[in-house]
Protein backbone atom coordinates (compact mmCIF):
# COMPACT_ATOMS: atom_id res chain seq x y z
CA UNK A 1 0.00 0.00 0.00
CA UNK A 2 2.33 3.14 0.46
CA UNK A 3 4.79 4.13 -2.15
CA UNK A 4 7.68 3.08 0.19
CA UNK A 5 6.36 -0.95 0.52
CA UNK A 6 8.56 -2.92 -1.95
CA UNK A 7 4.90 -4.43 -3.55
CA UNK A 8 1.36 -4.03 -2.06
CA UNK A 9 0.03 -5.95 -1.74
CA UNK A 10 -35.71 -20.68 0.32
CA UNK A 11 -36.76 -22.04 0.18
CA UNK A 12 -39.43 -22.37 -2.46
CA UNK A 13 -41.25 -25.65 -4.88
CA UNK A 14 -38.67 -27.61 -6.53
CA UNK A 15 -38.60 -27.19 -10.43
CA UNK A 16 -39.41 -30.67 -11.60
CA UNK A 17 -36.59 -32.08 -13.07
CA UNK A 18 -36.17 -33.12 -16.53
CA UNK A 19 -34.96 -35.42 -18.79
CA UNK A 20 -33.21 -34.64 -22.24
CA UNK A 21 -34.57 -36.83 -24.63
CA UNK A 22 -32.22 -37.53 -27.32
CA UNK A 23 -33.21 -38.65 -31.12
CA UNK A 24 -30.75 -41.69 -31.74
CA UNK A 25 -27.43 -40.67 -29.24
CA UNK A 26 -27.18 -41.95 -25.96
CA UNK A 27 -25.78 -38.37 -24.47
CA UNK A 28 -22.70 -38.11 -21.76
CA UNK A 29 -21.86 -34.96 -20.03
CA UNK A 30 -19.61 -32.76 -22.07
CA UNK A 31 -17.03 -30.91 -20.44
CA UNK A 32 -16.39 -27.40 -20.78
CA UNK A 33 -14.56 -26.29 -23.63
CA UNK A 34 -15.43 -28.15 -26.65
CA UNK A 35 -15.74 -26.36 -29.71
CA UNK A 36 -17.39 -23.93 -30.85
CA UNK A 37 -21.33 -24.79 -31.03
CA UNK A 38 -23.29 -24.63 -34.58
CA UNK A 39 -26.44 -24.00 -32.76
CA UNK A 40 -29.50 -23.97 -34.96
CA UNK A 41 -31.26 -21.23 -35.38
CA UNK A 42 -34.56 -20.55 -33.42
CA UNK A 43 -36.08 -19.72 -36.89
CA UNK A 44 -36.76 -23.47 -37.50
CA UNK A 45 -33.12 -23.93 -39.76
CA UNK A 46 -31.54 -26.85 -38.87
CA UNK A 47 -28.61 -28.80 -39.95
CA UNK A 48 -29.26 -31.08 -42.33
CA UNK A 49 -28.41 -34.67 -41.36
CA UNK A 50 -28.60 -37.53 -44.08
CA UNK A 51 -30.30 -40.16 -43.36
CA UNK A 52 -31.06 -38.50 -39.85
CA UNK A 53 -34.34 -39.88 -38.02
CA UNK A 54 -36.75 -37.36 -38.66
CA UNK A 55 -38.67 -35.50 -35.81
CA UNK A 56 -42.19 -36.64 -34.30
CA UNK A 57 -44.99 -34.14 -35.94
CA UNK A 58 -45.49 -31.86 -33.75
CA UNK A 59 -42.61 -31.73 -31.70
CA UNK A 60 -38.77 -30.42 -32.19
CA UNK A 61 -35.93 -33.14 -32.25
CA UNK A 62 -34.84 -34.39 -29.09
CA UNK A 63 -37.57 -32.49 -26.71
CA UNK A 64 -40.60 -33.89 -24.88
CA UNK A 65 -42.01 -33.25 -22.26
CA UNK A 66 -40.42 -34.25 -18.61
CA UNK A 67 -41.92 -36.39 -15.71
CA UNK A 68 -45.46 -34.83 -14.87
CA UNK A 69 -44.92 -32.15 -17.14
CA UNK A 70 -47.23 -31.48 -20.06
CA UNK A 71 -46.08 -31.42 -23.59
CA UNK A 72 -46.13 -27.92 -24.34
CA UNK A 73 -45.47 -26.17 -27.79
CA UNK A 74 -42.20 -25.31 -28.89
CA UNK A 75 -41.29 -21.39 -28.70
CA UNK A 76 -39.39 -21.83 -31.84
CA UNK A 77 -40.95 -22.98 -35.31
CA UNK A 78 -40.19 -26.77 -35.85
CA UNK A 79 -38.48 -28.04 -38.08
CA UNK A 80 -39.09 -29.22 -41.43
CA UNK A 81 -39.90 -33.11 -41.63
CA UNK A 82 -36.70 -33.25 -43.57
CA UNK A 83 -34.46 -31.94 -41.52
CA UNK A 84 -33.21 -32.77 -37.91
CA UNK A 85 -30.77 -30.74 -35.21
CA UNK A 86 -27.41 -31.44 -34.57
CA UNK A 87 -26.15 -32.25 -30.94
CA UNK A 88 -26.28 -28.99 -29.14
CA UNK A 89 -22.58 -28.26 -27.77
CA UNK A 90 -21.41 -26.20 -24.55
CA UNK A 91 -22.20 -23.04 -24.31
CA UNK A 92 -19.17 -20.36 -24.42
CA UNK A 93 -19.09 -18.05 -21.39
CA UNK A 94 -16.71 -16.25 -18.52
CA UNK A 95 -16.01 -17.91 -16.47
CA UNK A 96 -16.99 -21.25 -18.51
CA UNK A 97 -19.49 -23.94 -17.02
CA UNK A 98 -18.46 -26.97 -15.73
CA UNK A 99 -20.74 -28.98 -17.65
CA UNK A 100 -23.12 -29.17 -20.48
CA UNK A 101 -25.38 -32.31 -21.33
CA UNK A 102 -26.44 -31.99 -25.03
CA UNK A 103 -29.52 -32.49 -26.61
CA UNK A 104 -30.90 -32.62 -30.45
CA UNK A 105 -32.80 -29.28 -30.41
CA UNK A 106 -33.15 -25.82 -31.52
CA UNK A 107 -32.11 -24.06 -28.79
CA UNK A 108 -33.65 -20.84 -27.49
CA UNK A 109 -33.30 -17.00 -28.18
CA UNK A 110 -35.50 -13.97 -26.81
CA UNK A 111 -38.51 -12.81 -28.89
CA UNK A 112 -40.41 -9.77 -27.73
CA UNK A 113 -43.47 -10.31 -25.87
CA UNK A 114 -41.55 -13.22 -24.21
CA UNK A 115 -41.70 -13.61 -20.34
CA UNK A 116 -39.66 -14.05 -17.41
CA UNK A 117 -41.63 -15.49 -14.70
CA UNK A 118 -40.51 -16.69 -10.99
CA UNK A 119 -41.74 -19.09 -8.68
CA UNK A 120 -40.59 -16.99 -5.77
CA UNK A 121 -40.56 -13.23 -4.95
CA UNK A 122 -37.17 -13.58 -3.51
CA UNK A 123 -36.10 -13.76 -7.07
CA UNK A 124 -37.77 -10.85 -8.26
CA UNK A 125 -34.61 -8.50 -9.25
CA UNK A 126 -33.43 -11.37 -11.01
CA UNK A 127 -36.35 -11.69 -13.24
CA UNK A 128 -36.59 -8.18 -14.05
CA UNK A 129 -33.00 -7.41 -14.48
CA UNK A 130 -32.94 -10.56 -16.84
CA UNK A 131 -36.25 -9.35 -18.10
CA UNK A 132 -34.55 -6.23 -18.97
CA UNK A 133 -31.28 -7.56 -20.30
CA UNK A 134 -32.82 -9.77 -23.20
CA UNK A 135 -35.83 -7.39 -23.77
CA UNK A 136 -38.81 -9.60 -22.63
CA UNK A 137 -41.23 -8.89 -20.60
CA UNK A 138 -41.12 -9.95 -16.28
CA UNK A 139 -44.57 -11.50 -15.64
CA UNK A 140 -43.46 -12.55 -11.71
CA UNK A 141 -45.09 -15.19 -10.11
CA UNK A 142 -46.35 -17.22 -12.25
CA UNK A 143 -47.73 -20.81 -12.28
CA UNK A 144 -48.24 -21.42 -15.68
CA UNK A 145 -45.98 -22.95 -18.54
CA UNK A 146 -45.94 -20.80 -21.57
CA UNK A 147 -43.49 -21.38 -24.94
CA UNK A 148 -40.73 -19.34 -25.03
CA UNK A 149 -40.90 -18.57 -21.26
CA UNK A 150 -37.33 -17.96 -18.61
CA UNK A 151 -38.44 -19.12 -15.49
CA UNK A 152 -36.52 -19.02 -12.51
CA UNK A 153 -37.05 -21.16 -9.43
CA UNK A 154 -35.44 -21.74 -6.07
CA UNK A 155 -34.81 -25.37 -5.44
CA UNK A 156 -33.39 -28.62 -6.09
CA UNK A 157 -29.40 -28.95 -6.37
CA UNK A 158 -26.97 -29.90 -3.31
CA UNK A 159 -25.96 -27.67 -0.61
CA UNK A 160 -23.71 -24.90 -2.31
CA UNK A 161 -25.92 -22.21 -2.66
CA UNK A 162 -24.33 -20.86 -5.53
CA UNK A 163 -25.08 -23.74 -7.71
CA UNK A 164 -27.74 -23.66 -11.08
CA UNK A 165 -29.11 -25.95 -13.73
CA UNK A 166 -29.91 -24.19 -16.65
CA UNK A 167 -32.16 -26.33 -18.84
CA UNK A 168 -32.90 -25.37 -22.48
CA UNK A 169 -35.83 -27.57 -23.71
CA UNK A 170 -39.38 -27.60 -25.41
CA UNK A 171 -38.70 -23.93 -26.31
CA UNK A 172 -38.09 -22.56 -22.64
CA UNK A 173 -35.17 -22.00 -20.31
CA UNK A 174 -35.54 -22.97 -16.78
CA UNK A 175 -33.17 -22.15 -14.22
CA UNK A 176 -33.11 -23.25 -10.88
CA UNK A 177 -31.13 -23.31 -7.39
CA UNK A 178 -31.03 -23.96 -3.85
CA UNK A 179 -29.88 -19.96 -3.72
CA UNK A 180 -31.22 -16.87 -5.11
CA UNK A 181 -27.13 -16.29 -5.95
CA UNK A 182 -26.96 -19.94 -7.91
CA UNK A 183 -30.02 -18.36 -9.75
CA UNK A 184 -28.30 -15.01 -10.65
CA UNK A 185 -25.05 -17.04 -11.78
CA UNK A 186 -27.41 -18.60 -13.78
CA UNK A 187 -28.92 -15.81 -15.70
CA UNK A 188 -25.64 -14.80 -16.62
CA UNK A 189 -24.79 -17.95 -18.26
CA UNK A 190 -27.73 -17.10 -20.17
CA UNK A 191 -27.17 -13.44 -20.50
CA UNK A 192 -24.03 -14.91 -22.19
CA UNK A 193 -24.86 -17.51 -24.38
CA UNK A 194 -27.74 -14.91 -25.85
CA UNK A 195 -25.26 -12.55 -26.63
CA UNK A 196 -22.01 -14.54 -27.97
CA UNK A 197 -24.25 -16.88 -29.86
CA UNK A 198 -27.70 -15.41 -30.39
CA UNK A 199 -28.77 -18.98 -28.49
CA UNK A 200 -29.14 -20.44 -25.85
CA UNK A 201 -28.02 -23.98 -27.15
CA UNK A 202 -30.22 -27.17 -26.03
CA UNK A 203 -29.33 -28.86 -23.19
CA UNK A 204 -28.77 -28.86 -19.55
CA UNK A 205 -25.96 -26.92 -17.54
CA UNK A 206 -25.21 -27.96 -14.22
CA UNK A 207 -22.54 -25.05 -12.92
CA UNK A 208 -20.81 -24.20 -9.70
CA UNK A 209 -17.67 -22.23 -8.22
CA UNK A 210 -14.84 -24.33 -6.94
CA UNK A 211 -14.26 -21.27 -4.60
CA UNK A 212 -16.51 -19.31 -2.28
CA UNK A 213 -14.93 -16.03 -2.51
CA UNK A 214 -14.01 -14.41 -6.03
CA UNK A 215 -12.96 -10.84 -5.10
CA UNK A 216 -11.69 -7.49 -6.51
CA UNK A 217 -10.00 -5.33 -4.11
CA UNK A 218 -10.14 -1.23 -4.66
CA UNK A 219 -8.23 1.40 -3.58
CA UNK A 220 -9.83 4.34 -3.78
CA UNK A 221 -7.90 5.98 -0.76
CA UNK A 222 -4.84 7.07 -3.11
CA UNK A 223 -6.95 7.39 -6.18
CA UNK A 224 -10.28 8.75 -5.92
CA UNK A 225 -12.40 6.31 -8.21
CA UNK A 226 -16.14 8.04 -9.03
CA UNK A 227 -19.61 6.31 -7.79
CA UNK A 228 -20.49 5.79 -11.65
CA UNK A 229 -17.22 3.84 -12.49
CA UNK A 230 -17.26 1.73 -9.62
CA UNK A 231 -20.62 0.79 -10.06
CA UNK A 232 -19.72 -0.31 -13.55
CA UNK A 233 -17.20 -2.23 -12.50
CA UNK A 234 -20.49 -4.13 -9.79
CA UNK A 235 -22.43 -4.90 -12.93
CA UNK A 236 -18.73 -6.00 -15.45
CA UNK A 237 -17.77 -8.45 -11.90
CA UNK A 238 -21.67 -9.49 -11.47
CA UNK A 239 -21.54 -10.91 -15.42
CA UNK A 240 -18.37 -12.94 -14.49
CA UNK A 241 -19.78 -14.12 -11.26
CA UNK A 242 -17.46 -12.51 -8.65
CA UNK A 243 -19.37 -11.99 -5.66
CA UNK A 244 -16.75 -9.93 -3.39
CA UNK A 245 -15.86 -5.92 -3.99
CA UNK A 246 -13.25 -4.69 -1.65
CA UNK A 247 -12.65 -0.80 -1.04
CA UNK A 248 -9.98 0.20 0.76
CA UNK A 249 -10.86 3.45 1.57
CA UNK A 250 -8.14 4.92 4.48
CA UNK A 251 -4.69 5.12 3.98
CA UNK A 252 -2.01 8.04 4.58
CA UNK A 253 -3.06 9.74 1.28
CA UNK A 254 -6.67 10.13 2.08
CA UNK A 255 -9.62 8.87 3.74
CA UNK A 256 -12.30 8.85 1.43
CA UNK A 257 -15.53 7.98 3.14
CA UNK A 258 -17.79 10.72 5.01
CA UNK A 259 -17.87 9.68 8.41
CA UNK A 260 -19.95 11.48 11.13
CA UNK A 261 -18.49 10.55 14.34
CA UNK A 262 -14.90 11.92 13.29
CA UNK A 263 -15.69 14.44 10.11
CA UNK A 264 -11.98 15.76 10.42
CA UNK A 265 -10.35 13.36 9.34
CA UNK A 266 -12.35 12.90 5.80
CA UNK A 267 -10.48 13.99 2.72
CA UNK A 268 -12.44 16.82 0.76
CA UNK A 269 -12.57 14.52 -2.46
CA UNK A 270 -14.83 11.37 -0.84
CA UNK A 271 -17.46 9.26 -1.40
CA UNK A 272 -20.94 10.06 0.54
CA UNK A 273 -23.16 7.87 2.74
CA UNK A 274 -25.40 8.05 0.19
CA UNK A 275 -23.34 7.38 -2.93
CA UNK A 276 -22.03 3.91 -0.50
CA UNK A 277 -25.28 3.23 0.16
CA UNK A 278 -26.11 3.22 -3.93
CA UNK A 279 -22.73 1.52 -4.43
CA UNK A 280 -23.52 -1.23 -1.54
CA UNK A 281 -27.41 -1.87 -2.69
CA UNK A 282 -26.19 -2.26 -6.44
CA UNK A 283 -23.51 -4.85 -5.06
CA UNK A 284 -26.41 -6.51 -2.96
CA UNK A 285 -28.50 -6.89 -5.95
CA UNK A 286 -25.43 -9.21 -8.17
CA UNK A 287 -24.67 -10.95 -4.97
CA UNK A 288 -21.61 -8.87 -4.49
CA UNK A 289 -20.48 -8.47 -0.84
CA UNK A 290 -18.46 -5.20 -0.43
CA UNK A 291 -15.99 -5.71 2.06
CA UNK A 292 -14.39 -2.37 3.45
CA UNK A 293 -11.03 -2.28 4.76
CA UNK A 294 -9.59 0.58 7.34
CA UNK A 295 -5.60 -0.42 7.67
CA UNK A 296 -4.48 -0.18 11.04
CA UNK A 297 -1.84 0.77 12.90
CA UNK A 298 -0.35 1.40 9.78
CA UNK A 299 -1.60 3.03 7.03
CA UNK A 300 -3.70 5.98 9.54
CA UNK A 301 -1.67 8.84 7.96
CA UNK A 302 -4.75 10.87 6.62
CA UNK A 303 -6.19 9.57 10.22
CA UNK A 304 -3.91 10.98 11.80
CA UNK A 305 -3.41 14.06 10.42
CA UNK A 306 -6.61 15.38 11.76
CA UNK A 307 -4.94 13.53 15.31
CA UNK A 308 -1.44 14.50 15.42
CA UNK A 309 -1.27 13.58 19.37
CA UNK A 310 -1.71 9.98 18.21
CA UNK A 311 1.05 9.40 16.09
CA UNK A 312 3.55 7.25 16.55
CA UNK A 313 7.20 8.62 17.63
CA UNK A 314 10.23 6.77 17.69
CA UNK A 315 13.10 7.75 20.70
CA UNK A 316 14.06 10.72 18.73
CA UNK A 317 11.02 11.92 18.87
CA UNK A 318 10.67 11.66 15.49
CA UNK A 319 7.16 10.82 13.51
CA UNK A 320 6.64 6.97 11.80
CA UNK A 321 5.08 7.37 8.96
CA UNK A 322 1.49 6.04 8.99
CA UNK A 323 1.65 4.59 12.46
CA UNK A 324 -0.45 5.17 15.49
CA UNK A 325 0.77 5.14 18.60
CA UNK A 326 -0.59 2.04 19.97
CA UNK A 327 0.42 2.53 23.59
CA UNK A 328 -2.69 5.16 23.78
CA UNK A 329 -5.80 4.15 25.02
CA UNK A 330 -6.89 7.47 22.95
CA UNK A 331 -5.95 5.65 19.66
CA UNK A 332 -7.84 2.70 20.18
CA UNK A 333 -10.81 4.73 21.15
CA UNK A 334 -10.83 6.85 17.38
CA UNK A 335 -10.26 3.64 15.78
CA UNK A 336 -13.22 1.91 17.03
CA UNK A 337 -15.19 4.68 16.53
CA UNK A 338 -14.45 4.38 12.84
CA UNK A 339 -15.19 0.48 12.89
CA UNK A 340 -18.50 0.56 14.68
CA UNK A 341 -19.42 3.82 12.57
CA UNK A 342 -18.97 2.00 8.93
CA UNK A 343 -20.23 -1.31 10.22
CA UNK A 344 -23.84 0.18 9.79
CA UNK A 345 -23.38 1.35 6.75
CA UNK A 346 -21.63 -1.93 5.10
CA UNK A 347 -24.01 -4.39 5.20
CA UNK A 348 -22.10 -7.71 4.13
CA UNK A 349 -20.62 -10.49 6.32
CA UNK A 350 -17.32 -9.62 5.74
CA UNK A 351 -14.69 -7.16 7.19
CA UNK A 352 -10.78 -6.82 6.35
CA UNK A 353 -8.89 -5.32 9.21
CA UNK A 354 -5.10 -4.52 7.27
CA UNK A 355 -3.04 -5.22 9.71
CA UNK A 356 -0.22 -4.73 7.30
CA UNK A 357 3.20 -2.58 7.37
CA UNK A 358 3.27 -1.16 11.01
CA UNK A 359 6.51 0.47 10.73
CA UNK A 360 7.53 0.04 14.51
CA UNK A 361 8.16 -3.30 13.85
CA UNK A 362 10.16 -2.86 10.85
CA UNK A 363 13.26 -1.49 12.35
CA UNK A 364 15.99 -2.84 14.11
CA UNK A 365 15.75 -3.12 17.30
CA UNK A 366 11.32 -2.04 18.06
CA UNK A 367 12.08 -2.37 22.17
CA UNK A 368 14.34 0.66 21.88
CA UNK A 369 13.25 2.38 19.11
CA UNK A 370 9.80 2.86 20.43
CA UNK A 371 10.51 2.69 24.53
CA UNK A 372 6.99 3.34 24.81
CA UNK A 373 5.40 0.52 23.42
CA UNK A 374 7.91 -2.12 25.06
CA UNK A 375 6.74 -0.53 28.02
CA UNK A 376 3.35 -0.66 27.28
CA UNK A 377 3.55 -4.51 26.26
CA UNK A 378 5.37 -5.32 29.38
CA UNK A 379 2.41 -3.59 31.63
CA UNK A 380 -0.07 -5.65 29.30
CA UNK A 381 1.83 -8.95 29.14
CA UNK A 382 4.27 -9.32 31.35
CA UNK A 383 8.25 -8.66 31.58
CA UNK A 384 8.73 -10.56 28.67
CA UNK A 385 6.12 -8.36 26.78
CA UNK A 386 7.18 -7.16 23.09
CA UNK A 387 5.78 -5.00 20.50
CA UNK A 388 5.19 -7.64 18.28
CA UNK A 389 3.23 -8.64 20.81
CA UNK A 390 1.07 -5.46 21.55
CA UNK A 391 0.39 -5.44 17.60
CA UNK A 392 -0.94 -8.40 18.01
CA UNK A 393 -3.25 -7.74 20.82
CA UNK A 394 -3.93 -4.07 18.94
CA UNK A 395 -5.24 -6.58 16.25
CA UNK A 396 -7.06 -9.12 18.54
CA UNK A 397 -8.57 -5.85 20.03
CA UNK A 398 -9.90 -4.65 16.51
CA UNK A 399 -11.52 -7.72 16.24
CA UNK A 400 -13.08 -8.26 18.87
CA UNK A 401 -14.48 -4.61 17.83
CA UNK A 402 -15.93 -6.24 14.56
CA UNK A 403 -16.98 -9.17 15.59
CA UNK A 404 -19.55 -7.90 17.85
CA UNK A 405 -21.17 -7.00 14.39
CA UNK A 406 -21.12 -10.37 13.59
CA UNK A 407 -18.65 -10.19 10.29
CA UNK A 408 -15.91 -12.60 9.19
CA UNK A 409 -13.02 -10.68 9.13
CA UNK A 410 -9.27 -11.22 7.93
CA UNK A 411 -5.78 -9.33 7.95
CA UNK A 412 -2.62 -8.91 5.37
CA UNK A 413 -0.15 -11.57 5.78
CA UNK A 414 2.51 -9.59 7.32
CA UNK A 415 0.21 -8.93 10.24
CA UNK A 416 0.47 -11.96 11.55
CA UNK A 417 3.61 -11.99 13.82
CA UNK A 418 6.18 -15.34 14.41
CA UNK A 419 6.94 -16.02 17.94
CA UNK A 420 4.73 -13.86 19.72
CA UNK A 421 3.45 -15.32 23.02
CA UNK A 422 -0.01 -13.45 21.84
CA UNK A 423 -1.65 -14.95 19.18
CA UNK A 424 -3.88 -13.67 16.44
CA UNK A 425 -7.57 -14.38 16.86
CA UNK A 426 -8.59 -18.02 15.43
CA UNK A 427 -11.18 -16.64 13.71
CA UNK A 428 -9.02 -14.47 11.27
CA UNK A 429 -8.38 -15.18 7.76
CA UNK A 430 -4.93 -14.76 5.96
CA UNK A 431 -4.93 -12.24 3.42
CA UNK A 432 -1.72 -13.45 1.60
CA UNK A 433 -0.52 -11.08 -0.27
CA UNK A 434 3.42 -11.33 -0.14
CA UNK A 435 6.55 -12.71 0.60
CA UNK A 436 8.58 -10.04 0.61
CA UNK A 437 8.32 -8.09 3.83
CA UNK A 438 10.80 -8.32 6.62
CA UNK A 439 10.28 -12.14 8.62
CA UNK A 440 7.49 -12.75 6.09
CA UNK A 441 6.48 -16.15 6.63
CA UNK A 442 5.34 -18.73 3.83
CA UNK A 443 1.33 -20.03 3.17
CA UNK A 444 2.44 -23.17 4.41
CA UNK A 445 2.89 -21.77 8.54
CA UNK A 446 -0.90 -20.36 8.12
CA UNK A 447 -2.62 -23.75 6.50
CA UNK A 448 -0.35 -25.82 8.55
CA UNK A 449 -1.87 -24.18 11.52
CA UNK A 450 -5.29 -24.69 10.35
CA UNK A 451 -6.04 -21.47 9.63
CA UNK A 452 -7.99 -20.26 6.37
CA UNK A 453 -6.64 -18.54 3.48
CA UNK A 454 -7.56 -15.60 0.62
CA UNK A 455 -5.30 -15.07 -2.30
CA UNK A 456 -3.99 -11.88 -3.35
CA UNK A 457 -0.54 -12.85 -4.75
CA UNK A 458 1.23 -9.80 -5.27
CA UNK A 459 2.95 -11.92 -8.31
CA UNK A 460 0.07 -12.32 -10.41
CA UNK A 461 -3.04 -10.24 -8.93
CA UNK A 462 -1.58 -6.61 -8.29
CA UNK A 463 -2.40 -4.07 -10.53
CA UNK A 464 0.12 -1.16 -9.05
CA UNK A 465 -0.87 2.10 -10.87
CA UNK A 466 2.39 3.44 -11.93
CA UNK A 467 4.56 0.30 -12.09
CA UNK A 468 6.50 1.40 -8.89
CA UNK A 469 9.34 -0.77 -7.47
CA UNK A 470 9.31 -4.03 -8.78
CA UNK A 471 6.05 -4.06 -10.02
CA UNK A 472 4.55 -4.54 -13.58
CA UNK A 473 0.70 -4.38 -14.31
CA UNK A 474 -0.26 -7.94 -14.73
CA UNK A 475 -1.72 -9.93 -17.68
CA UNK A 476 -4.72 -11.60 -18.23
CA UNK A 477 -2.67 -14.39 -20.03
CA UNK A 478 0.03 -15.32 -17.40
CA UNK A 479 -2.88 -15.65 -14.91
CA UNK A 480 -4.63 -17.66 -17.17
CA UNK A 481 -1.77 -19.62 -18.16
CA UNK A 482 0.53 -19.71 -14.73
CA UNK A 483 -1.84 -19.14 -11.98
CA UNK A 484 -4.37 -20.69 -10.01
CA UNK A 485 -5.72 -20.64 -6.29
CA UNK A 486 -3.01 -22.80 -4.48
CA UNK A 487 -0.23 -20.25 -5.94
CA UNK A 488 -0.02 -18.20 -2.99
CA UNK A 489 3.68 -16.96 -2.76
CA UNK A 490 5.16 -15.96 -5.83
CA UNK A 491 5.14 -18.45 -8.77
CA UNK A 492 4.99 -22.19 -6.49
CA UNK A 493 1.65 -23.71 -5.78
CA UNK A 494 1.29 -24.95 -2.09
CA UNK A 495 0.27 -29.26 -1.90
CA UNK A 496 -3.18 -29.92 -3.16
CA UNK A 497 -3.80 -31.40 0.58
CA UNK A 498 -4.37 -27.52 1.45
CA UNK A 499 -6.57 -26.30 -1.45
CA UNK A 500 -9.69 -26.96 1.17
CA UNK A 501 -8.00 -24.45 3.35
CA UNK A 502 -7.84 -21.51 0.51
CA UNK A 503 -11.19 -19.85 0.06
CA UNK A 504 -10.10 -18.15 -2.85
CA UNK A 505 -8.71 -14.90 -3.82
CA UNK A 506 -8.72 -11.37 -4.65
CA UNK A 507 -7.23 -9.42 -8.02
CA UNK A 508 -6.66 -6.01 -6.21
CA UNK A 509 -6.05 -2.27 -7.76
CA UNK A 510 -3.32 0.00 -6.08
CA UNK A 511 -3.47 3.64 -6.72
CA UNK A 512 0.48 3.95 -5.59
CA UNK A 513 1.04 6.90 -8.46
CA UNK A 514 -2.64 7.94 -9.10
CA UNK A 515 -2.26 9.98 -11.83
CA UNK A 516 -0.08 7.09 -13.72
CA UNK A 517 -3.64 6.04 -15.56
CA UNK A 518 -7.33 7.36 -16.08
CA UNK A 519 -10.35 5.60 -15.14
CA UNK A 520 -10.46 4.95 -18.37
CA UNK A 521 -7.21 2.84 -18.57
CA UNK A 522 -7.60 1.33 -15.57
CA UNK A 523 -10.86 -0.29 -16.96
CA UNK A 524 -9.45 -1.45 -19.98
CA UNK A 525 -5.91 -2.51 -18.11
CA UNK A 526 -7.49 -5.04 -15.60
CA UNK A 527 -10.03 -6.04 -18.20
CA UNK A 528 -8.88 -9.22 -19.19
CA UNK A 529 -6.74 -9.91 -15.92
CA UNK A 530 -10.30 -9.55 -14.09
CA UNK A 531 -11.81 -12.06 -16.84
CA UNK A 532 -8.70 -14.77 -16.21
CA UNK A 533 -8.98 -14.56 -12.66
CA UNK A 534 -13.10 -15.14 -12.73
CA UNK A 535 -12.11 -18.20 -14.57
CA UNK A 536 -9.47 -19.78 -12.31
CA UNK A 537 -11.54 -18.54 -9.18
CA UNK A 538 -14.76 -20.33 -11.00
CA UNK A 539 -12.91 -23.22 -12.30
CA UNK A 540 -9.20 -23.65 -11.24
CA UNK A 541 -8.25 -26.91 -13.43
CA UNK A 542 -6.18 -26.01 -16.58
CA UNK A 543 -8.73 -24.32 -19.05
CA UNK A 544 -9.80 -26.09 -22.28
CA UNK A 545 -9.53 -23.05 -24.46
CA UNK A 546 -6.01 -21.69 -25.49
CA UNK A 547 -5.43 -18.17 -24.09
CA UNK A 548 -6.18 -16.62 -28.06
CA UNK A 549 -9.28 -18.80 -27.71
CA UNK A 550 -10.40 -17.01 -24.10
CA UNK A 551 -9.18 -13.87 -25.43
CA UNK A 552 -11.58 -13.91 -28.99
CA UNK A 553 -14.55 -15.40 -26.58
CA UNK A 554 -13.89 -12.49 -24.30
CA UNK A 555 -14.35 -10.10 -27.30
CA UNK A 556 -17.02 -11.62 -28.50
CA UNK A 557 -18.90 -11.43 -25.65
CA UNK A 558 -17.78 -7.72 -24.85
Amino acid sequence: MTQHRLRRRGSARQVIRKRAVVAAAVVGTVALGTGVAVWASADGGGAAVSGARQPSPGRAAGTAAGPGQPATASASPRPSPSRSYPLSQAPRTIPAVRSHTPARGPGWKPRHGERVVVSDPALADEGRLMAGELGLAYAGEKSDVRAGDVRLALGGGGGNRESYTLTVRGGRVDISGPGEAGVFYGTRTLKQEVHGGGTAPEGVVRDQPAKPVRGFMLDIARKPYSEAWIEDRIRELGDLKYNELGLHFSDDQAFRIESSSHPEIVSPVHLTKAQVRRIVALADSRHITVVPEIDSPGHLGAVLAAHPDLQLRNVNGVATRGAIDISKDASARLVDDLLNEYAGLFTGGQWHLGGDEYQALTVRDPQASYPQLAAAARQRYGAGGTVADLATGWLDDRAATVRAHHRTMRAWNDGFFRGTSVQPAGDLQVAYWTGKEIGARPPAEYLSAGRKVLNYNDEYLYYVLGQPQTFVYPTGQRIYEQWNPRVLRGTTAVPARYDGQILGGSFAVWSDRPNAQTEAQVAAGIRMPLRATAQKLWDARTPALSWAGFRSLANRLG
